[in-house]
């Protein structure tokens, strides 16, 4: 049993069969990355692995808990934290008080910059913000707008967000998205820190090649809404059902 367990899932919208039977098991403390072509079903699974969808048939379990129709804040205190395609941060506050929102919305509730302001434990959320920051390589950018950052490091800056909340499981949709080649390698390092200083389920959609066989243990490759194969990365390149689903050759 893995900690997250994904058991004959079935999703339509309307004519279109958007997963088939999906069955995905991701261990604890592993890298696992879904990968497919376009229409695949990628982010369709993943709003399923987040209870944003719920299927009409099967079941997504998190540590022996189902996610489906959790709201979001359900889904952070179970220990299931998402980085977007798009990183998604608070472009008018600074680098700081955007790592100050999530330690403070986890302790007390609130996405509130003047309810942190006023709380009795503001120096301490302060000081955890600024240890996230410099296990990042960011404290000099703490008080830098976020709005102007590269893309690459608001990425990081996200997904520090995201770890300041201390999650068993990380989700990420395509994270190295728009990115230059440079950032690319800086999230690929930042994640395989991660994945080795922490004990964090990892879980990716990704379609860069370089990106998944980079970092991921365990792939699981759709096709049409329907898992073609899960094997190690090894036994994924060169896959004749991989071939077929990317580029149309005969299997």
């Amino acid at each position: 049993m893995g900690i997250l367990e994904v058991k004959n899932v079935n999703k339509r919208f309307g004519g279109l069969q958007a997963l088939g039977d999906v069955n995905l098991s991701v261990e604890e403390n592993s890298v696992h990355a879904i990968i497919g072509p376009n229409g695949a079903g990628k982010s369709t699974l993943l709003n399923c692995l987040i209870g944003k969808l719920i299927p009409d048939t099967g079941s997504v379990m998190f540590d022996g808990q189902s996610v489906l129709g959790r709201k979001p804040y359900e889904i952070c205190q179970m220990g299931i934290s998402r980085v977007f395609q798009t990183p998604e941060i608070f472009g008018e506050l600074s680098v700081l008080e955007n790592m100050m929102i999530p330690i403070f919305a986890k302790r007390d509730g609130a996405f509130r910059m003047h309810a942190i302001e006023s709380s009795s434990n503001e120096k301490t959320i302060i000081e955890q913000a600024e240890h996230v920051l410099d296990s990042l390589n960011m404290a000099d950018k703490r008080h830098m707008n976020s709005a102007s950052m590269s893309r690459g490091d608001k990425r990081r800056l996200e997904i520090g967000m995201c770890l300041s909340q201390n999650p068993r499981l990380l989700l990420l949709d395509e994270p190295t998205a728009g990115m230059a080649r440079a950032d690319t390698n800086n999230t690929i390092d930042l994640l395989k820190q991660i994945s080795d200083e922490r004990d964090i389920t990892i879980a990716i959609i990704e379609h860069d090649m370089h990106v998944v066989f980079s970092l991921a243990e365990r792939i699981t490759v759709l096709a049409q809404g329907t898992p073609l194969v899960e094997d190690t990365p090894d036994n994924i390149k060169g896959h004749p059902k991989v071939r077929e689903a990317y580029l149309g050759e005969s299997a």
